[in-house]
């Protein structure tokens, strides 16, 4: 694919809170955004040209969609889509980004492991995998206690839990099988690292060009689901030096362009890969404060052909994310305390619109900037704790 002319028109394939951004970027150059989801009323959907309710892993309704609107890019931006359709659209001329090949290793964590693991002999957990409770407790024994259960293909740690001992697998088991995407009867055990830091590293390809990567960005998880970001992470070089070699072996195994959300856990000063989204991460919203490109104005830059002069950091920021309550649930949803949250100096919001509240959802993230990390942490936590939701 050479530099797309534009306006072009783009079909992303999820239309969340990341695929708003890029939407958002990719109409300010020009573009025309056709925004696809399960569910009416997505975020993307809000800022979009237009936009299609269809359920997302029906190859026939996937491809009616992608001939009737005949963009010049499809961009996936979650994990459960009709894989073979993309592979067959792919066929006949479309670009998918980064390649139907890549988004099909990336949606199953089985396949993105054997690959770092296996192929590439990249550095992760020790992990197994288990299609009963009965070989789940027989791979997870090896590996010490405690271990993490996940499935295969999941989102936003659905699924995923850490059991203590033998007793918590059969529990473990059950929760990786329920709330698992497409085949519900495989889940991975691993080891449980105790690490000093995870981060993620956006790496990013380029058609015509070299990779290029953002300043590593700290993160911490509850439940699988991230909760705060920061960036610059405090990395030392040869770190920093050794998870860029990780990032681009992989990314270039996996080929296509476009940006690349490459974890890694920092454990004893090794650094150890851990998953691989690709496309914008969700950790990666602290760059509309962070960077001068921010993770979506790059992702469309390499996805369309057009020039990254330079990625530079804009100093200390973090994002903390606005959940919904444990007992939250329904419609319609309101926010209350925002101008508090934004009174905080260098503080902004993004509250996504997404129409329903479900326990523990993210509904919204709030961004700051500060002199240290320290500062700039503490502000989106005050921002983020400001703003309060209601439902109903």
């Amino acid at each position: 694919m050479n530099t797309a002319t534009l306006p072009a028109t783009l079909l992303l394939l999820g239309s969340g809170e990341l695929g708003k951004e890029v939407t958002i970027a990719a109409q300010r150059l020009g573009c025309r955004v056709v925004a696809v989801d399960r569910y009416a009323g997505a975020p993307a959907m809000q800022v979009a040209d237009a936009a299609v309710v269809i359920p997302m892993t029906d190859a026939e309704a996937l491809k009616q969609v992608i001939r009737e609107h005949q963009p010049a890019i499809v961009i996936p931006e979650i994990e459960a889509v009709a894989v073979d359709a993309l592979a067959e659209l792919e066929q006949e001329g479309i670009t998918v980004i980064p390649t139907a090949r890549a988004t099909a290793i990336t949606m199953n964590r089985d396949r993105i492991r054997d690959l770092a693991a296996n192929e590439l002999g990249l550095r992760t957990a020790r992990f197994g995998y288990a299609r009963t409770a009965n070989e789940l407790a027989e791979v997870a024994a090896p590996l010490g206690w405690p271990v993490v259960v996940k499935p295969v293909m999941s989102s936003s740690g659905k699924g995923q839990s850490v059991a203590t001992n033998p007793e918590e697998l059969a529990q473990a088991w059950v929760a990786a099988t329920e709330k698992a995407r497409g085949d519900a009867s495989l889940v991975i055990a691993e080891e449980f690292l105790n690490f000093e830091l995870e981060i993620t590293l956006l790496t990013v390809k380029q058609q015509n060009g070299p990779t290029l990567f953002c300043p590593p960005i700290g993160h911490i998880q509850e439940r699988g689901d991230y909760q705060t970001s920061w960036q610059p992470a405090e990395l030392g070089q040869a770190q920093l030096l050794e998870a860029q070699r990780m990032a681009r072996q992989v990314t270039d195994s996996l080929g296509g362009c476009g940006i690349f959300g490459v974890e890694f856990f920092i454990s004893s000063g090794e650094v150890i890969f851990s998953e691989l989204s690709p496309r914008p991460h969700d950790t990666g919203l602290v760059t509309l404060k962070g960077q001068n490109l921010s993770e979506f104005e790059l992702h469309l830059r390499a996805v369309l052909g057009l020039p990254i002069p330079a990625i530079e950091s804009m100093g200390a920021a973090a994002s903390r994310v606005i959940l919904a309550g444990v007992d939250q649930q329904g419609t319609p949803v309101s926010f209350k305390g925002v101008e508090n949250a934004l009174a905080i100096e260098e503080s902004s919001l993004l509250l996504f619109g997404k129409p329903e509240a479900r326990p523990l959802r993210r509904m919204g993230v709030a961004l700051a900037c500060g002199r240290d990390l320290p500062e700039a942490r503490r502000r989106a936590d005050a921002a983020a704790a400001a703003v309060g939701l209601e439902v109903g």
